[in-house]
């Protein structure tokens, strides 16, 4: 521990903390400079010894008191938050490089033309068979026309992925590695939910990777009232990791595997059986699987396509809606999460971003502990205050000492209002949004599908 501390300090005192990604460019400081800011911003009597006034007429010699260091042990001059601050700008400058370096060293970049309309099918092709992946990803005009779909920038479907991409592909990933599953499969929850975790679909599928209830609680989640594990990033990879694992070894073919997620393994072996005993692929059964199906297996590769190669497509990518460095709190006593934004100053509609399992901001930790993520400059205050913290349990938590209010809460929808622009259809907002045309002319009380610039409709479930 103490060498990983003199480490991390170290490697921030040489300036890589600002080895971030370009587009961040932060300045870089020296190890003292750091230091010193961050003395700033605590009063100075916790920082230097008080020195008793002069009594004697002649003014003695001006001596530079010493900064004391804050612990003896690993002798540095820093508090626990401050440490926390430290190491979380070491973490969010080593994920934003590593999201970079992927693209930069394991990507080639060739010169063909941005314009997709004008790419040669040769190209796509090297450009797939350059992903060596478990998982097959031929081309054909099929997947062409969802690289099409894809690549497109007009709607910003792509740009918000791949801003969320930087938050939730690492914990995506490290999951699969674990399971000893393809890596590529990161692309699933793309094509599933847009990469939100908070995704509803009309017949009731949710989170990342848009479990239905029963599957959910068949692969080990907690689904209540007040907890829907299907929203939590960890809990649902793992339960995702371990579906597409039982999946794959019912087909040997993940393409088939990854067609059986979407509809159902009884409507894959049906379509194997009509398809003949010769069938062994996706693409051999195409015809014979619902018609949802049949442009699952092809969005996947499209989304695969989209996210390796967006450089080549001229596509921006924005910051990561949620910090890049984060912690995790183990929570053994039941709390609003009002509790901690109060008591921490963090805003609740960042914590509901990395807690989105608590559907009423409450984490029922009573007979088990549960879990809180945390900004990492946030931990070491959340440690210190914890009991203060807990002291505020009567205030956030006696309107829900009545059931009948946890009903009443339960059926509120959290959402959003959104302005028409140029271009708008109810069937592209619907679209971007997961839900129906139907229910935004219900949410809305609109009469006519007809938009105008400028009009506000109210989306019930924010995306």
């Amino acid at each position: 521990m103490i060498f990983s501390l003199a480490l991390i300090l170290g490697i921030c005192g040489q300036g890589l903390c600002a080895d971030a990604a370009s587009r961040r460019k932060p300045r870089k400081k020296s190890r003292k400079a750091v230091v010193e800011s961050l003395q700033q911003s605590q009063p100075v009597d916790t920082l230097r010894t008080e020195t008793a006034p002069a009594t004697d007429t002649v003014a003695a010699p001006a001596v530079e008191e010493p900064v004391p260091t804050y612990n003896t042990v690993l002798n540095i001059e820093l508090t626990p938050a401050q440490m926390d601050s430290l190491v979380a700008q070491w973490n969010e400058a080593k994920s934003a490089k590593a999201f970079d370096d992927f693209f930069n060293n394991f990507i080639s970049f060739d010169t063909a033309s941005e314009d997709a309309s004008a790419i040669p099918d040769s190209v796509y092709i090297a450009r797939l068979r350059a992903l060596v992946s478990p998982v097959q990803l031929p081309y054909n005009p099929i997947v062409k026309s969802y690289i099409a779909r894809y690549t497109d920038t007009r709607w910003g479907t792509i740009n918000r992925i791949l801003s969320r991409s930087q938050y939730y592909f690492p914990i995506i990933e490290e999951e699969l590695i674990k399971a000893g599953l393809p890596v590529e499969l990161r692309a699933l929850p793309i094509i599933e939910s847009a990469l939100s975790p908070t995704a509803v679909s009309v017949r009731g599928a949710a989170g990342l990777w848009q479990f239905m209830p029963s599957t959910g609680k068949n692969y080990g989640l907690e689904i209540n009232s007040l907890v829907d594990e299907r929203c939590d990033v960890v809990a649902s990879t793992r339960a995702a990791c371990r579906f597409l694992m039982d999946l794959y070894e019912i087909y040997h073919d993940w393409t088939l595997a990854i067609a059986a997620y979407n509809c159902g393994p009884g409507n894959v072996n049906k379509a194997l059986i009509r398809a003949g005993s010769d069938c062994r692929t996706f693409w051999d059964i195409y015809y014979y699987l619902p018609r949802e199906t049949r442009g699952y297996v092809p969005a996947f590769i499209a989304a695969s396509y989209a996210y390796a190669y967006h450089k080549h497509h001229d596509i921006e990518v924005e910051d990561s809606p949620l910090p890049l460095a984060t912690d995790t709190i183990r929570v053994n006593r039941i709390m609003h999460l009002g509790q901690v934004s109060s008591t921490l100053d963090i805003p609740m509609d960042l914590l509901r971003g990395l807690n989105p399992q608590y559907k009423l901001d409450i984490i029922p930790a009573t007979t088990k502990s549960y879990t809180l993520i945390l900004p990492q400059q946030f931990v070491s205050q959340y440690v210190e205050k914890e009991q203060e913290i807990f002291s505020k349990d009567s205030t956030y938590l006696k309107e829900y000492i009545n059931p009948a209010n946890i009903d009443r809460k339960r059926l509120e929808r959290p959402g959003f209002t959104y302005t028409v622009k140029k271009g708008d259809t109810l069937s592209g907002i619907a679209y971007r949004y997961r839900c129906s045309v139907k229910e935004i002319m219900r949410w809305n009380k609109l009469r006519s599908t007809k938009l105008r610039i400028g009009q506000k409709l109210r989306i019930e479930r924010a995306r």
